[in-house]
């Protein structure tokens, strides 16, 4: 996944081949995203929002939405991308960790 010059819109994204599929279930909650956003993200900060995260993707429709991506990982090859910089503060990792979870094949 490449990242979209600045001031290519949100909906284009797709059009324009930036990603095959946007999973907007497996993202995390506005409300979350605001809080995480509001204050430097500092090793603390970040424990809550990954736990906070995880509890989001626990109840469907994530959680049914990771059910198919790991069964589907089985047989095809997916890829999850995000445009945060670093991965090791980005919901990413922990979505990586719960696909883990639900049985996915990773690379």
């Amino acid at each position: 996944m490449r990242r979209p010059p600045r001031g290519v819109a949100k909906a284009d994204y797709a059009r324009l081949n930036y990603y095959d599929l946007w999973l907007p279930q497996l993202a995390p909650s506005a409300e979350l995203l605001k809080w995480a956003l509001s204050q430097p993200l500092t090793g603390r900060r970040w424990e809550t929002f990954a736990r906070r995260y995880r509890s989001e993707m626990s109840r469907p429709p994530a959680s049914h939405v990771l059910e198919l991506l790991a069964a589907l990982s089985t047989q095809v090859n997916l890829s999850v991308g995000c445009f945060c910089d670093d991965e090791r503060s980005c919901h990413r990792s922990v979505l990586r960790d719960l696909l883990a979870h639900a049985g996915a094949t990773l690379a």
